[in-house]
């Protein structure tokens, strides 16, 4: 197992806790702070909101379950308002619940009870891929994207796509490997870095994806289901989707 990076590599970053548990947001505060980060906490989803838009966070670790406004909600309204990286902190272990998690634009997420070294790893590991001085690798231009992983931006045609941290990496990938076919336990590990984990994100990650980049969704073009084993970028149709 390879040491921990340094917390200094990501810098002074800014984390916004939402956690209407005293107990658990004290746990999490000390362990990211000795992590090296700055820590704002708020107990329920409008205070959420209000120090977002006041403190422009790096990160979100957001609890699904709030009074006031519960955490689904929130991450709606913050993906609406900004684009931060956001993990979903869920003590319902159901699979349609963690979906709905990702289906609302949270990035990752973490299911109670959790280890807080385990979510500072995620939160080191999210924030890497959200950070320009950490995307050392050439821009890419196929099949009518022109994708700068310095900047985080991708344009498809011309038109600026608004993508979360994961919908970018997954992108990211695919472009970089056209017409090969990946499962999904290796695109997990490839864009997620997680050597095992609940396949539906992927799936998740994967229509969201479509919706953004496909002129039809439903009857996908560019980002197929190759049946039986995973997904293919096809940069065969050379940038007409619609034809």
């Amino acid at each position: 197992m390879q040491p921990a990076p340094h917390a200094a590599e990501l810098g002074n970053r800014r984390i916004l806790l939402v956690e209407d548990e005293q107990t658990i947001a004290d746990v999490v505060r000390e362990y990211l702070v000795q992590a090296g980060f700055q820590v704002d906490h708020a107990g329920d989803g409008f205070a959420a909101l209000n120090l977002a838009a006041a403190r422009r966070p790096d990160l979100v670790i957001l609890d699904r379950m709030l009074p006031g406004l519960d955490g689904v909600e929130v991450c709606r309204r913050l993906r609406l308002a900004m684009s931060v990286p956001i993990i979903m902190v869920t003590a319902l272990g159901t699979e349609d619940d963690r979906i709905l998690g990702l289906e609302t634009g949270a990035d990752d997420y973490v299911t109670k009870p959790f280890s807080p070294r385990e979510l500072v790893l995620r939160v080191k590991s999210v924030l890497r891929r959200s950070i320009r001085e950490f995307s050392p690798e050439p821009p890419v231009e196929l099949a009518g994207f022109a994708l700068d992983p310095a900047s985080r931006t991708v344009l498809h045609h011309g038109k600026l796509l608004t993508l979360t941290v994961r919908e970018f990496d997954l992108l990211a990938f695919l472009l970089r490997r056209p017409n090969q076919v990946f499962s999904r336990e290796e695109l997990i590990k490839a864009v997620w870095g997680w050597d095992f984990g609940d396949l539906s994100t992927v799936t998740v990650h994967v229509r969201r994806l479509r919706e953004k980049i496909e002129d039809n969704p439903t009857t996908p073009v560019l980002l197929k289901t190759v049946w039986g084993v995973g997904y293919r970028f096809d940069a065969k149709v050379g940038g007409h989707a619609g034809n």
